[in-house]
């Protein structure tokens, strides 16, 4: 009898997708990735990958989409445990930086470099996410106003960690993965917060 295989459940495929997309993404060399490279690595034809995504960046939109999910709902998770308004953002900022740690291929997403030479909108997306970031941050700042850490300017104070997480991301990819974002983190906070 010859060996079947098994069709994926509903979503699995799509989920399959994404996650060798981001595992693709994962190389140093930071090489464009092409659909026929894809389809080769998951074992399927380039249609099989167009009756999941209408375009290549519908799959990148489901790598953002899947970052937004992650990255705002452990903030959510961190200010609806945390209090202190000075804890909040700490946390909010290792959880950014152990983020793109554990998740190479999104961090070029996150910094725009996977982004380069593909449709516009994708980059616009990530800018949406790096200001909803920034507010983030920034309300972490006004809690911690309210209980009495001073801070004159929260916004320009959340638009610097801002830059400095994407700065230390920038720096993770750039050294293909090897210079970790979180790396002397603890040192540094106290210049930030």
């Amino acid at each position: 009898m010859a060996e079947t295989r098994a069709r994926p459940k509903p979503g699995e495929r799509r989920l399959q997708i994404l996650q060798v997309l981001a595992e693709m993404l994962q190389d140093p060399k930071g090489e464009k990735i092409t659909t026929a490279a894809l389809a080769k690595k998951l074992d399927v034809s380039e249609a099989a990958l167009y009756r999941h995504f209408a375009s290549k960046a519908q799959m990148f939109e489901g790598l953002i989409e899947f970052i937004e999910n992650s990255v705002f709902g452990l903030a959510n998770k961190i200010t609806a445990e945390q209090d202190n308004g000075v804890k909040q953002l700490h946390s909010t900022i290792a959880m950014l930086l152990g983020f793109a740690e554990k998740n190479p291929g999104m961090t070029r997403v996150l910094t725009g470099d996977a982004l380069v030479n593909e449709n516009e909108r994708l980059q616009a997306r990530i800018n949406q996410l790096h200001d909803r970031i920034e507010a983030t941050l920034k309300q972490c700042l006004r809690v911690a106003s309210t209980q009495g850490h001073d801070e004159p300017d929260p916004a320009a104070r959340a638009n610097l960690i801002l830059c400095y997480v994407i700065g230390r991301w920038h720096q993770f990819a750039k050294s293909g993965f090897k210079r970790l974002p979180t790396e002397g983190f603890d040192a540094q906070a106290p210049m930030l917060i």
